[in-house]
């Protein structure tokens, strides 16, 4: 039986062989993301990574691991003809075929988060601020709330709300209905999941 992780390579390779088999050109123009020669530049949570069909690198020259291969791979390979329209914010679990991985998400990203930063909503405003993240431009009031640019045309919404006398922590990530069009639903719990990773790297000690 193949190991795992000669499968996550075979993966990634199956991957990188589709890549390049798609014109440079057209994905610079559909996702907005930098092509030249073979290789596209992808921002994700504002660090720059390098993919082509020889590999995936972040921005050290190192290769990062699966999860963030993966995204990157599927999110040029989906790469739709048409821009889609859908804007409204919607929880992980409004999203088309995410039902198996909504306990994942709920745990894993969302609650993660919470348990993390419970009492230190100070140092999830300044890792937050360290990834880019901004104020969203929505009505309900929470004691944070951050946008984020994932990967362009796919932003991701953080509303935080710091446990107090009376309720624990907690945490919802919001996707744009666009988003399951760029991503798959595993994609997109990766996504959420490295935004944790992230958020935890960069917050203050």
């Amino acid at each position: 039986m193949a190991s795992e992780t000669s499968v996550f390579e075979i993966t990634c390779s199956q991957y990188r062989d589709q890549l390049s088999r798609m014109d440079p050109a057209a994905l610079n123009a559909r996702l907005g993301v930098e092509a030249d020669g073979g290789e596209v530049r992808v921002p994700l949570l504002g660090a720059l990574y390098r993919v082509s069909p020889g590999g995936v690198y972040d921005p050290a020259g190192e290769v990062p691991g699966f999860d963030v291969c993966v995204v990157l791979l599927k999110y040029l390979l989906r790469c739709p003809d048409l821009p889609p329209t859908a804007r409204d914010l919607v929880s992980y679990r409004g999203l088309k075929d995410s039902g198996p991985l909504t306990v994942y998400f709920a745990n894993e990203v969302e609650g993660a988060i919470a348990a993390a930063f419970s009492g230190r909503a100070a140092a999830l405003a300044a890792a937050g601020a360290a990834l880019g993240g901004r104020l969203p431009d929505i009505g309900a009031r929470y004691d944070l709330a951050l946008q984020f640019d994932a990967l362009p045309r796919v932003p991701l919404c953080l509303l935080f709300n710091d446990a107090d006398d009376e309720f624990p922590a907690a945490c919802s990530l919001l996707y744009e209905r666009r988003a399951e069009v760029y991503l798959d639903p595993e994609c997109l719990a990766m996504l959420g999941r490295h935004l944790f990773v992230r958020l935890k790297r960069a917050a203050p000690k």
